[in-house]
Order: C-alpha cells, then sequence, then structure tokens
C-alpha cells in the first residue's frame, strides 16, 4: 500500500523562499527549497486557540512544553520565540559572559555565532569532520584555550555530532555543553540499545521550529533542560525577567520578550503528534534522492546511515564535482524553475565576521565542503515527479562541464 493514502491532506505554500519567508520574485520556482506541511488538525487547533482569550501565556504553552520535554526524555522545555533566542538565552543561564570563549563550528547558521557575541563571550571557529559535517572532536581539542567554557555542538543537517566523544573532552577540561539541535528534531544518537535524542545530552540544548524545520510553528524554538532551577530562570527571562510567582509588573532580573503565543504553541503541539510521520517522509524522499542522482558522476551525495546515528532528514545537501562552478549549477537550476541553496556558507568569511577578532586565518575543510555545496529543493511533499525533474535538471546542468 502507498503510506501517502493514509495521510491527511496538508496545505503547503508552493512559493515560500525557506529564508525569507516570501515568494521567491522573479522566479516563482515550481519547485520550492522548502514548504511547511500543515493538515487541516493544525489549522484547527490553532483555530480553537483564536477563540478564547488565551492567545499568549495560555494553556498551550505547558501543554507543548510537556510533549517536547516527554519527547527528548528530558524533564523541561521552556519554548521560545526562536531558536536564536533559545541560544541567547541558554548561554546566559550557563553564565557564559565577557571573557568567556566558546567553541562553534563555522560551518553553520550564523546564529550560533551572534548568539555567543550578544553575551559578550567570543567564538572560537573549529574545524568541522568531513563526513558528518559535525565539529571534528580533534580540532575541538586543539581549539581549547585557559578561556574556554563550553562547546557550542551543532547537529548539521540533522545528522547527530560524536557526543560520545565530545562529552568526553567537556568532562576533561571541566566544559559545558551547549546543543544546537535545531536542524535535528528527531535525530538520535548512541548504540541501539543506548540510543538518546539529541538534545538530550548537553548541559542545556535549543530546538528551532522555523517553517523549514521538520516541525514548524512559523516562528519559534524552545530550550531543553535537566535543572529545574535553569528552567526557571529561562522562563523568567523570556518574560521580561519575571518571577512566577511575582505579581505582572515585579522583575527579579533584566529579561527580554522572548515569548511564544499560544497559536504557535497550538500548531506545534499537533506537528509533534504527527512528527513520526514527517520523519518517515522525508527520510523516504531521501532515499528516492540516492536513487535518482547515484548515477551522476562525481556527484557526492550525503551518507544515509552512519554508525550510532539516527538521520533526522533536514536538508539534502549534495557536494558538486570540483571541476563545477555552484553559481552556474543554481542559474541553470533557477531557469528550470529550480529553488537550491548554499549550506552553508562559512561563518568566519562572512563579511561580518571577517575583520571581528575571532575569526581565523583559515578552515580548509570548512571552506573546501562549503564551496560544493548545494541544497535541493526538499520537504514533507515533495513528489517522487518533482524529485525525478530535480534530478534530470541537475544532471544536465553537470553534464555541460
Amino acid at each position: 500500500m502507498n503510506p501517502d493514502s493514509k495521510l491527511p491532506k496538508t496545505l503547503g505554500a508552493p512559493g515560500l523562499d525557506s529564508e525569507t519567508g516570501e515568494t521567491s520574485n522573479p522566479d516563482h520556482p515550481k519547485i520550492p527549497l522548502s514548504s511547511p506541511d500543515i493538515s487541516d488538525a493544525e489549522i484547527g487547533a490553532v483555530t480553537a486557540v483564536l477563540r478564547t482569550p488565551h492567545l499568549s501565556l495560555g494553556p498551550e504553552l505547558p501543554a507543548f512544553e510537556a510533549a517536547l520535554a516527554a519527547y527528548h526524555s528530558v524533564p523541561h522545555a521552556v519554548a521560545v520565540s526562536s531558536g536564536t533566542a533559545g541560544l541567547h538565552l541558554a548561554l546566559l543561564v550557563l553564565g557564559i559572559g565577557v571573557g568567556d570563549e566558546v567553541i562553534i563550528p563555522s560551518f553553520a547558521f550564523i546564529a550560533v555565532a551572534n548568539a555567543v557575541l550578544q553575551v559578550g563571550a567570543t567564538p572560537v571557529f573549529a574545524e568541522i569532520d568531513p563526513v558528518t559535517l559535525n565539529l571534528d572532536p580533534a580540532a575541538v581539542e586543539q581549539a581549547i584555550s585557559p578561556r574556554t567554557r563550553a562547546l557550542l555542538v551543532v547537529h548539521t543537517f540533522g545528522v547527530p555530532a560524536d557526543m560520545d566523544a565530545l562529552q568526553s573532552i567537556a568532562r576533561r577540561h571541566n566544559l559545558l555543553i551547549l546543543e544546537d539541535a535545531c536542524e535535528a528534531f528527531g535525530a538520535e544518537f548512541g548504540s541501539s540499545a543506548n540510543a538518546r535524542r539529541a538534545g538530550s545530552f548537553g548541559d542545556l540544548a535549543v530546538l528551532g521550529f522555523y517553517p523549514n524545520k521538520q516541525l514548524t510553528t512559523g516562528e519559534g524554538g524552545a530550550v531543553l533542560a535537566h535543572n529545574p532551577a535553569d528552567a526557571a530562570r529561562l522562563r523568567s527571562l523570556r518574560n521580561q525577567g519575571r518571577d512566577a510567582s511575582a505579581d505582572w509588573l515585579d522583575h527579579a532580573e533584566p529579561g527580554y520578550n522572548y515569548r511564544l503565543c499560544d497559536m504557535a504553541c497550538a500548531l506545534g503541539r499537533v506537528q509533534l503528534s504527527r512528527i513520526a510521520e514527517i520523519l518517515f517522509l522525508r527520510r523516504a524522499a531521501a532515499e528516492r534522492y540516492q536513487s535518482l542522482l547515484a548515477t551522476i558522476p562525481n556527484l557526492e551525495l550525503p551518507p544515509l546511515a552512519l554508525p550510532a546515528r539516527t538521520i533526522s532528514w533536514f536538508v539534502y545537501v549534495v557536494r558538486l564535482p570540483n571541476h563545477v562552478d555552484r553559481d552556474r549549477i543554481r542559474i541553470s537550476l533557477a531557469a528550470r524553475g529550480i529553488a537550491t541553496g548554499r549550506y552553508f556558507a562559512p561563518i568566519h568569511l562572512q563579511p561580518a565576521w571577517r575583520s571581528h577578532p575571532s575569526a581565523v586565518p583559515a578552515l580548509p575543510i570548512t571552506e573546501y565542503i562549503s564551496r560544493r555545496t548545494l541544497a535541493l529543493p526538499f520537504f514533507n511533499r515533495i513528489t517522487p515527479i518533482q524529485q525525478q525533474q530535480v534530478a534530470s535538471a541537475l544532471q544536465n546542468a553537470i553534464s555541460t562541464y
């Protein structure tokens, strides 16, 4: 039986640009880079909230948080307005500040560096593993200095980082671990008997729910915590530093408006109830790409499986042959109505960071890989016909070389 036959009717946004949230003028791609998967159940849940007086700080917030915590087998989840907000609050709660260094990958979304800078600390860029594209434990060890306080571990593209090795390093050097699991909802690390979900390993962990993620609330994120005191401070800081037991206008410390509204929480709660289906659809799409693209010479495909890891497919990113100009490939595919993405441009080479004191002279593996990476259209409801069109267009574009 076709597994799609049992799936609920869904609504997407075929022309939605995954980075800006707007339609992609002037191209209006026929096959977008990403598209949210919203069913009638999500629409019903959001509508139900709109019929109540509780649009923010209502019952959907603790319900969503409890479901997130249970899914990750951690005691606490604190919903916030974005993954970036979660990173900021997590660093504050971990006590990271001026004079501290935090080791991060450069092959990542720029929010990881911005959040470290936002708390007054210094990001230290370390090299990545060429297979997993996550922090290379050996490079992390070399980057540690007397000022290092924490490792900010990103589970890149939904592939879990080597948490055994990174936790061992953290223990030896008395370092904190903050997990960025924004791209890895549902991913697992460890042997089959001891596997744990990404986000359950660190002192704190951050999730992101942007529309291109496996689970979306539109905008939003969450911080996972083991310590009840950390969770209480996270809740206070996201709500202008207000103590839970205090009056609405009494504030224990300076805080932020990082709340997540009840409509978003209702959307996320229903999405979480569908997460097994969502992850199944995304893995099936990755497997179809793997088959369709296998015959293109010198095109490097992402691994479908890795030891001690269950991948949660956030994006499908290929590495182009060395002799191919990525920009020309993108232009060629765009001419056929196919959107693509440059995941990721190294942070240390971004204009905002080149002259920063934390800039490094070179990260050869990061820079070599980033020049070749190309994200193909990838979302829950991408059809086999759309994927065939992408594969044919990519093969034709590469063959011109």
